[in-house]
């Protein structure tokens, strides 16, 4: 232990120097972002990109309300940087009284990292939760595989309302699996082993997305830092912080942390993780030597918390991203990245098929198209049969694969409702994401951006998630191009999708493919028919189904009930994140509109409202009083995800009901 934690030390001061180097070789840049503090008489200045993106990041989340920014407007035009300073100052000051609940669901998936020796618990730093499954913290903590073996993950190590210390909560890390790290970064990304009843993590304490967008912070805003400082019960360091300078690697600021908060995440005050931080910078004199607050110089045995600490540095957010986007993984490794989510700019489900371009036909393109996975006819006594009805853009998947991951979320759900799981086997799983593909592919002229029902989805659902309207927009018009207000932009798709994307916390790529789908299969008739004949192949022909679908396998399975035989029934309808509500999908169904099937006996349509492809939901509204609308609250990362709906106990009650009774 002794030599463990030596090299350790070692490892530490070895980031603090080169911090120190680099406080010291941008000496310049102190200096000049001094002087234009001075000129500007603000703290908050930066870069013209820097400043841009930041107002326009803030404006569009909402973080600062649309009529500020009208009256700020109105006193002086936004058109120069210096306006801008002031929208950034508006939001720097003023916080909405969720700033601290929303701090608290932040800080939730902060844990203490420790070894163990001989039944003792060594603090060595912090670490945080940034998927379900992932931790992120310095490499100087966890260096090697055999390190972070060797550790233990508390989390909920803090004092309660009543400042009594809570129950701590203990995982291990599983590195065997899933461990990145760069020295020069300072960081290690690695998996955190489940618990003894197989739940992650983050499904009990959440975890904080990387945003690999800009915009996230400027100069002289404040930060926020969560962490276990010398090992202590965790902590925060709120509102006296300040980003002083960014480097093309690294972020400056001053805040106060102490050792222990190596590897804490440095939030921007809208609980974005913004930094990793990872070494303080000491005050120095002439001789290069490490000075303690009294001025003396320091001496090993004096202890870290005695060094005058002139400023900390972190990792930026952007830069991890980009260097874990340059390796390369397993597939299994890539599966666990990809839960980073889309907002990480690496997961596969941010990358978009261009349906703009005609992609050639393979020859035998009916040989390469998948089926589906049928479930067991004797299944649930005989008597009914569980269909699961999928998304768009599900090509080249595995539909057994895919079962399970439904499976696996309909079981969470229905464990906690104190019901029976059932076997992925027994469900039948019609898989028509190849022949979607496929069809889209055959088209002479895909949906594009300037289709006009695209476009109309688009804008409804902008105009749901609170989009101003041309009466609401200031009279200035670069604010309005700038900011996406009024009739310069109110068109534009990009603006809307952005807007959309900007409230739901889902890429704007994705949300404007899943749409773009949507209209694909509405609006051409071969594409339906493909779709619609792959599904009938691999259903059932008689009894009584439990069908639950999700996305663009709601609007699927409206017009598939209008083809099934005479035979089938359907005892229970679930549509789950659906796009249903939406005027320009439900009057294109082949119903002719929000008509319900007779033969569906219960409906229960379950949305959450982060959801923007279930932004038309109450379907009620639209539909009649005749099903039952459950909201749910979904992780803001996974809005649309479909284990996270199958997983609420309310959903899977329902769905375990229907097959008992």
């Amino acid at each position: 232990m002794d030599t463990e934690s030596e090299t350790r030390t070692a490892a530490w001061r070895e980031q603090m120097d080169a911090a120190s180097r680099r406080f010291a070789d941008s000496a310049a840049e102190r200096d000049e972002v001094t002087r234009k503090r001075r000129v500007a008489e603000s703290d908050v200045v930066d870069t013209e990109e820097q400043i841009l993106a930041r107002a326009d990041r803030l404006l569009v989340t909402g973080e600062v309300p649309a009529q500020a920014v009208i009256e700020l407007g109105r006193q002086d035009p936004l058109d120069s940087i210096g306006s801008l300073e002031r929208v950034i100052g508006f939001a720097n000051d003023l916080q909405a009284v969720n700033f601290l609940t929303r701090g608290t669901r932040a800080a939730a998936a902060v844990a203490r990292i420790s070894l163990t020796d001989h039944g003792r618990r060594v603090p060595i730093g912090t670490g945080s939760l940034v998927s379900p499954q992932l931790l992120l913290t310095n490499n100087h903590v966890l260096p090697n595989v055999d390190v972070a073996a060797s550790v233990l993950i508390e989390f909920a190590a803090e004092a309660g309302i009543d400042n009594v210390p809570t129950q701590t909560v203990r995982f291990d890390l599983a590195p065997g699996d899933f461990f990145v790290t760069s020295k020069h970064l300072d960081y290690t990304l690695v998996r955190v082993k489940p618990g003894v009843d197989g739940t992650a993590a983050g499904d009990t304490f959440g975890w904080n997305p990387l945003i690999a967008k800009p915009g996230k912070i400027v100069i002289g805003e404040a930060m926020n830092v969560v962490g276990h400082p010398l090992g202590r019960l965790k902590e925060i360091s709120i509102r006296d912080n300040r980003l002083d300078l960014q480097l093309d690697d690294f972020l400056h600021y001053t805040s106060d942390t102490e050792p222990g908060n190596s590897g804490s995440p440095v939030f921007n005050d809208q609980w974005e993780i913004v930094a990793l931080h990872h070494a303080g910078v000491p005050k120095k004199d002439d001789k290069g030597r490490v000075l303690r607050k009294d001025g003396k110089a320091w001496q090993g045995g004096d202890g870290d918390d005695a060094i005058d600490w002139v400023a900390n540095e972190g990792v930026r957010v952007s830069v991890l991203l980009a260097d874990l986007g340059s390796r390369v993984f397993d597939p299994a490794q890539r599966a666990l990245l990809d839960q980073l989510g889309p907002a990480a700019g690496l997961s596969a489900e941010t990358v978009v098929v261009d349906t703009t371009a005609v992609a050639p036909q393979p020859e035998s393109a009916a040989e390469t198209i998948v089926r589906g996975a049928n479930g067991r006819p004797t299944a649930f006594g005989g008597k009914r049969s569980v269909v699961f009805l999928h998304g768009r853009r599900q090509e080249g998947r595995d539909p057994a694969d895919l079962r399970r991951v439904w499976t696996a979320g309909l079981n969470k759900g229905l464990t906690l409702a104190d019901l029976s799981p059932i076997d992925p086997a027994d469900v039948y799983f019609p898989f028509y994401g190849d022949q979607l593909v496929a069809s889209l592919s055959a088209r002479e002229a895909a949906v594009e951006t300037g289709s006009e029902l695209y476009e109309s989805l688009v804008a409804e659902a902008a105009q749901r998630f609170g989009m101003p309207s041309a009466e609401e927009a200031p009279a200035d018009p670069i604010a309005q191009e700038r900011f996406g207000f009024g009739s310069v932009v109110l068109g534009r798709v990009r603006d809307q999708l952005g807007w959309i994307a900007a409230r739901s916390g889902l890429d704007s790529l994705l949300i404007g493919a899943i749409f773009k789908d949507v209209a694909a299969y509405l609006d051409d008739e071969k594409v339906r028919k493909g779709v619609l004949d792959t599904v009938l192949a691999d259903m059932p022909t008689s009894g009584e189904l439990v069908l639950v679908s999700h996305s663009l396998g709601t609007v699927v399975a409206m017009d598939l009930l209008t083809q099934l035989p005479r035979e089938v029934t359907v005892r229970l309808l679930v549509t789950a994140g659906s796009p249903l509500g939406l005027d320009g999908v439900y009057g294109k169904l082949l119903s002719g509109g929000p008509h319900r099937p007779d033969r569906v006996g219960d409906w229960l349509n379950t949305w959450y409202a982060g959801d923007p492809i279930a932004i038309g939901c109450p379907l009620r509204q639209a539909w009649g009083q005749r099903l039952r609308d459950l909201p749910v609250e979904n992780p803001k990362e996974r809005a649309h995800d479909i284990a996270e709906y199958l997983a609420h106990p309310a959903v899977a009650a329902t769905i375990g009901h229907t097959l008992t009774d």
